[in-house]
This record gives structure tokens, sequence and C-alpha cells, in this order.
């Protein structure tokens, strides 16, 4: 018999589901917040973010599932054995993140945000010009699920889609151009919209620095649902408010919460979500992450390859 603590909130068709792929196992219910250090000790699997300081009490631990994508907080050196299987749930959460910021672009090139708050406070004003989402290019760094789902949404809007990769792979048909990450530099320029979807590694912190801002064409829009460590936020902020950048949509931040004096919340140009474009917000996405991590289990039970497992050096998955 095994221990399998489960933190993702399981309704109770998942827990059915999830049981009924080995009974005789041990299954251990709790919220992130309620998990005490005996219970990850005694843990043969995780399934669902336990707080990473925790990790480091999984002595037993075999195999830890991720309900989220990006599992920076639990591959730094010293947080878990690096004999622990490691998995995530990429493919999760490309519909709602893409749709997330497909509405941010209406939402900045159509004015939206400055006539809400004119609504609020009863204002009748025309704000003037608009811009156009079909002709603009969109260039996408990092095409993973969300990268591609959010290339596909643009292409059919009738943008001119680019994208950049760690990898070489195909170019899918909705890509107009597909390069490798060594080339950003040289197609930045191109670009009117700049979406980032990475993850936090190495390679990706303060890729969006003073430097590299600079080198966007002039009135484009920045797009981050990645990771917040990718852009500086100084020189992002100095982007918007000299006007260099039309605007930006950050769902992620450097610091979050974002503090409440941070200048970004004042700028008009600036479009800002609590980290919420993921989660569980739409039942999908749930849904999503319920079958990866089932399907995961009954690998796990059964002796076979997992999906989704991480490259630790990378933090994307193998």
């Amino acid at each position: 018999m095994k221990k399998i603590l489960t933190v993702v909130p399981f309704e109770e068709e998942g827990r059915n589901r999830l049981e009924a792929i080995c009974p005789e196992n041990e299954y251990i219910y709790k919220t992130p917040d309620a998990v005490t250090e005996a219970d990850v000790k005694d843990a043969d699997a995780i399934i669902g973010n336990v707080p990473a300081p925790l990790m480091k009490h999984a002595l037993k631990l075999e195999w830890f599932q991720s309900q989220m994508a990006g599992v920076d907080a639990y591959i730094k050196d010293g947080v878990m054995s690096d004999n622990i299987i490691i998995t995530n749930v990429t493919g999760a959460f490309g519909l709602a993140i893409s749709e997330h910021m497909v509405g941010c672009v209406f939402e900045l090139y159509k004015k939206l945000h400055l006539y809400r708050d004119n609504q609020n406070k009863s204002l009748w004003k025309d704000m003037g010009s608009v811009k156009q989402i079909e002709g603009q290019t969109v260039l996408v760094v990092g095409l993973g699920d969300i990268g591609n789902c959010f290339a596909k949404k643009m292409k059919a809007l009738g943008a001119y889609v680019i994208g950049v990769k760690r990898r070489i792979s195909e170019k899918p048909d909705y890509v107009d151009e597909l390069y490798l990450q060594d080339s950003l530099d040289c197609v930045l320029p191109k670009a009117d919209i700049v979406a980032l979807c990475m993850p936090d590694t190495a390679e990706t912190r303060g890729m969006f620095s003073a430097d590299r801002i600079s080198k966007m064409k002039d009135g484009s829009t920045l797009i981050n649902i990645g990771r917040g460590s990718a852009v500086d936020t100084d020189a992002l902020c100095s982007a918007l408010e000299s006007g260099k950048l039309y605007g930006a949509a950050l769902d992620v931040f450097e610091k979050e919460p974002l503090p409440s004096d941070h200048k970004l919340w004042s700028l008009e140009n600036a479009i800002i979500t609590p980290h919420i474009s993921g989660f569980f917000h739409l039942r999908k996405t749930y849904d999503n992450i319920i079958d990866i991590c089932i399907k995961n289990y009954e690998n796990y039970v059964n002796g076979r390859p997992f999906i989704n497992v991480i490259d630790r050096q990378t933090g994307y998955c193998k």
C-alpha cells in the first residue's frame, strides 16, 4: 500500500476516478495550507502543489505531480531530491490563457479600458482613434501550448504571426515565420504585438531588459502571461510613459502581489490582472488539470511512462 497525498481540489467524481485506479492505496486529501511536515514525509506520491519548503521532508516520495505548468519553485537546488520524478500539467491552460490574451489585445487596441474608466466617472467622452488587429504582426515568444493557442487565434483574426522557440520543430500552418530564440533581436523590431509565454528559467530571467525593450518597434504592445521575471519592470514603465510602447497587458510580475504604490497601477496604457489568466477560473482548465493528474497517476500505478516529465535543467517538459 502506498500513500497518495493530494492537494488538488478533487470533486467527488474525480476522487472516485482516482481511487478506482488502485483502491488499496491510502488517499489523503488536504488543502495546501493544511499540509504538515508529517504528511509530506509519509507520502509516496504527491498530486498538487504543497508549499515548496515542505518538500525537503519528502523522504519516501517517488513522484510529484504539479497542478501548474510552472515548477520553478520546486526545481531549485535543495528543494527536492533529484530522484523524485516531477510532472506538470502542460496542455491544460492553452484555451483559458490565450482567450485572456486576445481579450487584452482588444481592450488595448479599442481603448475599452479607458471607456470603462470613463463609465466609472459617468463621463461621456470620445477617446479618439483606435487600432486594427487585422494585418498586425504578432510575435509569440515561447511557442508551447499557450503560445500556439494564442498564435492560432491571432492568425484567425487576420494577423501575421511570427513564432520564436527554443527547439527546432515543424512550423504550424497558423505561424507565418518560425525562428529559434537566438533570432529574437532580429525579428523583434518587426512586431506590433509581442506576447511572452515563457516559464521562469535561467535563460528567460531578464530576457526583456531595457536594452531589449528599446529594440521593440515604436508604438508596439507587450503582453506577458508567462513569468514576471522575464521583464525589467522599471524599463517597461519608462517605455510606457515615454510612448515608446503603445501599451502593455500584464498578468505576471517580478513581485506578486504587485505593491499598491507601484507606478504600473497608474499608467493608463497598462492593463493589470493579478495572475489569474490560468488557474481554475475556466471550468475547462480545471477539467484538463484533473484529467492530466489522473492519467499520470494511472501511469504511476501501472509502471508506465509519465506524460509532461520536467527536465530539471531547463524547467521545461522533456
